[in-house]
């Protein structure tokens, strides 16, 4: 008996360290039986989807509950999704549902069901309003597959609670055409300054809502083959999956929160570059701590390039007079005076660089006087930390 016992805890060590199973789980509020896995596609097809839907299987075996793994939209019907506690979308792209398929799906949702969303899920039935709140953004672009970092803002849920503060890894990181913040519980965000080709300053990438009767859980990640043998990422899935059948408690009302965000601190005073009176005065290295005014959005454009969004006003650094006067936070739209290259020093600092005219950021006077786009080298004065949230 001693022995059989051994066994059975090392093999659960074994599927807990593959992100299989969960110790500790949290207290249920019914047992998770069954899930659909979800995987038609209208448009684009992700190679990785053969690859979620074994780890998925992988997850059911160990956790107790059975997948089904479909491409048929005729399993859309009342009578079938009911014996479902989640349906998750992994990876569908495009419209894969006719109207009669959808108002099942919609029904099943409204009775309790749950969903899971994948990546790509956000990249399907744009038409269908419906979908697009349940989903909580749709797809607007991404960047090159590349490492970034997320940075956890719920570390009591059950599908992030097992993760690092902050925890950097590849992936194909989408931009979405809205920010859900408002209405969903935010679990994780990106880190623009920590990546190319982000395009939304606040960056959420996993969520949670309760919605339309039912709850649904949403990750950005996923692209790759191998998120899918990525333990941190399978044991976030799972909790996604938990919560959306209901078979773990979790709060995902949303939370008033500040938005992310990068401050410039001026290596020639150790002060923070302000955007005074509201962005309508020239910015200038003077502050002694982080307030409204000295938060930036950090916009990455590409090609080592980036813009500076204050958040007091929404509005973009530009180099005034191509570089010839102040720096100040007015224009609403990117053009090559609001353009910086983002230089990165030896020394862990950075530097600006206008595009307007080729000339480099300074804190005028150590930081006494406004900023100004006009040095031809890189000194003291045109160094810069960035401080994220």
């Amino acid at each position: 008996m001693r022995k059989r016992l051994l066994s059975m805890a090392a093999s659960l060590a074994v599927l807990v360290s593959a992100g299989l199973v969960w110790p500790a789980t949290p207290v249920s509020a019914a047992p998770l039986t069954r899930v659909l896995v979800f995987s038609k596609t209208a448009g684009f097809r992700h190679s990785s989807i053969p690859n979620g839907i074994a780890a998925i299987q992988q997850l059911g075996s160990a956790n107790g509950f059975t997948v089904v793994a479909t491409e048929d939209a005729n399993q859309f019907t009342t009578a079938n999704l009911a014996q479902f506690q989640a349906v998750i979308w992994l990876s569908t792209t495009g419209d894969v549902l006719n109207a009669a398929q959808q108002t099942a799906f919609q029904s099943y949702i409204a009775s309790g069901g749950g969903y899971v969303g994948v990546h790509a899920a956000a990249d399907t039935e744009y038409d269908w309003a419906w979908y697009g709140g349940l989903v909580g953004a749709y797809f607007a672009s991404h960047p090159a597959i590349q490492n970034a970092q997320l940075r956890i803002e719920d570390a009591t849920n059950p599908s992030t609670a097992h993760l690092p503060a902050t925890w950097t890894r590849s992936d194909e990181w989408y931009n979405y055409r809205t920010n859900p913040r408002s209405a969903v519980r935010v679990l994780m965000n990106l880190n623009e300054s920590s990546y190319t080709g982000g395009t939304m300053g606040d960056h959420p990438i996993t969520w949670c809502q309760a919605y339309g009767g039912g709850r649904a859980w949403y990750t950005g990640l996923g692209h790759t083959e191998q998120s899918y043998t990525d333990s941190n990422f399978t044991r976030m899935l799972l909790g996604g999956i938990q919560i959306a059948a209901g078979s773990v408690t979790a709060d995902c009302s949303p939370v008033t929160q500040p938005a992310p965000f990068t401050a410039l601190r001026a290596r020639a005073n150790n002060r923070f570059v302000s955007a005074p009176n509201n962005g309508t005065s020239a910015l200038i290295a003077s502050a002694t701590a982080i307030g409204a005014t000295e938060k930036f959005d950090l916009i990455d454009r590409g090609g080592g390039n980036v813009a500076l969004r204050a958040q007091v006003n929404s509005r973009y650094v530009c180099a005034e007079n191509a570089g010839a006067a102040p720096l100040i936070a007015n224009r609403t739209a990117i053009g090559g005076w609001e353009t910086f290259a983002l230089i990165r020093n030896s020394n862990g600092s950075v530097s600006l660089r206008a595009q307007a005219n080729g000339r480099y950021v300074v804190a005028e006077n150590a930081g006494a006087a406004a900023l100004i786009a006009n040095r031809t080298a890189i000194g003291p004065w045109e160094q810069f930390d960035l401080v994220t949230s």
